[in-house]
């Protein structure tokens, strides 16, 4: 069922959703969070079925912000919001609320959304793209228990890495850090496979992947040795090697989902470790709402910088 609403309010919207629950006979109380994605046009199909996906391990309301630019004299004089409500088999196993903001709506998101937001319940709010500086105080993300950005999304990601770095508040967590779940899993397996000391690491990756970074920085903080970062032809992470007295650690997945795992005296072995659809990233965030601890410690790395306690 889908509904639009033009030129509408938040209390407009609220009722058609109450009216739509009522038409098609499904209550909110199986929802159990609000995920408010803050998207634009162009990313907003994607990050609706990413987020759809996500709704039937974690049914949510589901509300995508998309901020528009004024195209005529009109829409820059005239603030505006127009919603979509969609319910039943268009949205999942939740409910979706598209919201679009035009003029001075757009820089008051937050009063249109305050009022959608499910009653006691955790609210997580997602950029796809175009995250801000300091997503803990940015008006959404001050709404939220949980702030999901996503350095791959980003033109210089290094730097943006640093201003993470910098404006680090608990809550916050990076997709690209969701995607090392799987590495990280392996290696720790490893290393209880292999009780051995590390003395020196490398990971290998294309240049300039943001997960590769924070995967080089976990280790350090983990393993207390300087990792080297080196570059390949990728695609994304390729291979972690960690030296011992007895021999080479070794996870080598130059490409495909299957890696092949290297321990010291045993002979290499074959290993699940695809690359993720974004849905199963969201999915995977979504069952956590604490402070991802394990992420500042990566943000921080060996370097012995302190993470911010709150920005």
């Amino acid at each position: 069922m889908k509904i639009d609403l033009t030129d509408t309010t938040a209390s407009k919207i609220n009722k058609a959703l109450v009216q739509g629950r009522r038409a098609i006979g499904t209550p909110a109380v199986g929802m159990v969070l609000t995920l408010v994605v803050v998207t634009d046009e162009e990313n907003a199909y994607d990050a609706l079925k990413a987020a759809g996906d996500a709704s039937h391990e974690h049914p949510s309301r589901t509300l995508v912000v998309i901020k528009r630019q004024a195209r005529t004299p009109r829409e820059r004089t005239h603030p505006r919001l127009d919603a979509e409500v969609r319910l039943g088999s268009e949205s999942g196993t939740g409910e979706t609320v598209v919201l679009r903001t035009y003029g001075e709506v757009s820089e008051h998101a937050d009063s249109v959304v305050l009022p959608l937001l499910l009653p006691d319940a955790p609210v997580v709010v997602w950029w796809p793209t175009d995250a801000p500086e300091n997503p803990a105080k940015d008006p959404l993300g001050a709404l939220a228990q949980r702030r999901i950005t996503d350095l791959y999304a980003v033109e210089n990601p290094s730097e943006v890495l640093e201003a993470r770095v910098r404006s680090y508040a608990p809550g916050d967590t990076d997709l690209a850090w969701t995607r090392l779940t799987p590495w990280r899993s392996l290696l720790a397996a490893a290393l209880d496979q292999a009780p051995v000391t590390v003395t020196s690491a490398a990971v290998e990756a294309e240049a300039d992947n943001p997960a590769a970074e924070l995967l080089a920085r976990w280790l350090e903080a983990r393993l207390r040795v300087t990792v080297d970062r080196v570059v390949t032809d990728g695609p994304v992470v390729t291979a972690v090697r960690l030296g011992t007295a007895e021999g080479d650690l070794v996870v080598d997945r130059p490409e495909g989902p299957l890696a092949t795992l290297s321990l010291p005296g045993q002979p290499p072995r074959r290993v699940a470790l695809k690359i993720r659809a974004t849905s199963e990233l969201i999915a995977e965030e979504l069952r956590r709402l604490d402070a991802d601890e394990t992420y500042a410690l990566a943000l921080r790395g060996g370097a012995g910088e302190e993470v911010p306690a709150h920005a």
